[in-house]
């Protein structure tokens, strides 16, 4: 069976990004419906593109798509979204936090930018960034420094 991990590697950042936003916005719903209105007003998309791409994500099996009802994520699509959301906070959380980035539209910005990109090569990413902090025992020295200065 195919881990969410590796579901999400072969998801084109383009479908990433609807399912991110159609779970953020069925977070705000009673029963997880959400229109074409809200993901076109929600991602500042022609309604065209929506159509287009709830296709592509039902073949795909990660919504459910009832004309006249809405669009709400299947379980498998909930997985997904749930995963993408976990990265966004985690960098989200490192940019406020480790960088002190006090923008919170800067924030969302970066970790946007980042968050599909980064996924690819997360273990990667992690190895590398373990291999750094252990070579680099000043870091938290560096980082409270940082923390004096303000």
């Amino acid at each position: 069976m195919e881990t969410v991990d590796s579901a999400l590697k072969k998801i084109p950042e383009s479908q990433q990004r609807y399912l991110d936003a159609i779970y953020l916005i069925s977070k705000t719903k009673k029963a997880g419906w959400v229109s074409n209105k809200e993901i076109k007003e929600f991602l500042k998309v022609r309604p065209s593109s929506v159509t287009n791409m709830l296709r592509q994500l039902k073949e795909g099996g990660f919504i459910s798509w009832a004309p006249r009802k809405g669009i709400r994520l299947t379980k498998e699509g909930k997985k997904v979204a749930t995963r993408l959301e976990q990265i966004d906070s985690l960098l989200r959380d490192f940019f406020s936090t480790i960088l002190k980035i006090k923008d919170e539209e800067l924030v969302t910005s970066l970790s946007c930018a980042v968050e599909h990109h980064i996924f690819e090569q997360k273990d990667e990413v992690y190895q590398n960034l373990k291999k750094f902090i252990g070579k680099r025992e000043d870091i938290l020295k560096c980082l409270e420094e940082l923390d004096d200065s303000e």
